[in-house]
């Protein structure tokens, strides 16, 4: 599990070095090692997630648009925010549009990056 954590913490901080505008928070780029284990644990979850649904359609999710790949990961982490906090922060939990555009491309390399390690 912690392996998937990995490769879910770090294709979003190379996403968000990659798509973020200006010098992003350093809670964004935490490495593995110092990352909370609530984080840690939905990390996993969510690349979990990608790879059934992968599984699942039979490698046809790797068809879908890098938009609703990236829709799938942000509903999947807004689902574990749910899961670890009573009353989740409004961007933990923002819907796709109300997300910032960083986010939306980071989340679509996370996507992306577990195919490929699939």
């Amino acid at each position: 599990m912690s392996e998937d954590g990995r490769i879910f913490r770090e294709a979003w901080i190379a996403g968000v070095r990659r798509h973020f505008p200006g010098e992003p928070k350093s809670g964004y780029v935490t490495p593995w090692e110092e990352t909370p284990a609530w984080e840690r644990e939905a990390a996993a979850v969510v690349c979990g997630q990608v790879r059934d649904f992968l599984r699942v359609s039979a490698g046809r999710a790797a068809r879908l648009s890098r938009e609703q790949k990236g829709q799938f990961v942000a509903v999947c982490w807004a689902a574990q925010m749910h899961r670890h906090f009573e009353d989740p922060k409004p961007g933990y939990v923002a819907g796709w549009d109300l997300l910032p555009a960083w986010q939306r491309e980071t989340d679509a390399d996370i996507f992306e990056a577990v195919e490929r390690s699939a």
